[in-house]
């Protein structure tokens, strides 16, 4: 079985426990890293371990200027460039340019799922972004620390709601005033792409009129992640 390591948040995480400490940074960083791993080792039977960090450019600014504009002027910590760098070269850490490091997951996963299965192949990640792929996604939390197992009508269903409630992290909303308890209704009977994309566009329809299709892609684009 393959992990693919989405390792950003550790990465960010090991440098706010550090404080600054370039050195206690990277201890934190490797000793999270090896506690997680064992606690998988236990649990399945990997064969290998791919670690994704680092990817920067991001194409999703291109088609909206609102798209994280809400970060900015957040304060970074002033060692995370050098424990991505030490991420990348102590772990091999595979990074891109013009995407996002989960759509460099995704891709993986997408590929890695093709070629050996679906149930070969975990994505180990914090994002709920990965929820809209149907994939065996481990949250590494501690409070959490369990398995996800999402199927595909469950990973339809997460990635249309999304477009619906939106995402306030990455500043995306494009039905404002729409909610979760909405969507589950809206969705209760939806078993197809089909049918969730017909809700949804009519959703956007009553919602942007003529603009509809226009705003209907744009938020497609910003919250799907690419696969290919």
């Amino acid at each position: 079985m393959t992990v693919l390591f989405d390792a950003d948040s550790l990465v960010w995480a090991s440098c706010f426990r550090a404080d600054g400490d370039l050195e206690q940074a990277k201890k934190e960083y490797d000793d999270s890293f090896d506690n997680i791993l064992t606690n998988l080792y236990g649990r399945y039977d990997i064969d290998s371990v791919i670690t994704f960090n680092n990817s920067s450019g991001n194409f999703r600014k291109l088609l909206d200027n609102n798209y994280k504009a809400n970060r900015k002027g957040s304060e970074l910590p002033l060692i995370l460039q050098e424990i991505h760098n030490y991420v990348t070269e102590k772990y091999n850490g595979i990074k891109a340019c013009g995407v996002e490091t989960d759509d460099l997951v995704a891709r993986y996963w997408n590929h890695i799922a093709k070629e050996d299965g679906r149930d070969n192949v975990i994505i180990l990640a914090l994002d709920k972004d990965y929820m809209q792929l149907p994939a065996l996604i481990y949250n590494y939390h501690y409070n959490h620390q369990c398995m996800y197992d999402v199927s595909e009508v469950e990973a339809l269903n997460n990635f249309y709601t999304q477009m619906i409630v939106g995402d306030t992290i990455d500043n995306v909303n494009y039905c404002r005033g729409y909610g979760k308890k909405y969507a589950e209704k809206l969705f209760a009977e939806c078993t197809t792409h089909y049918q969730f994309t017909k809700k949804v566009y009519g959703l956007f329809k009553e919602i942007y009129k003529q603009k509809a299709k226009l705003k209907y892609i744009q938020c497609y684009n910003l919250l799907r992640l690419r696969t290919e």
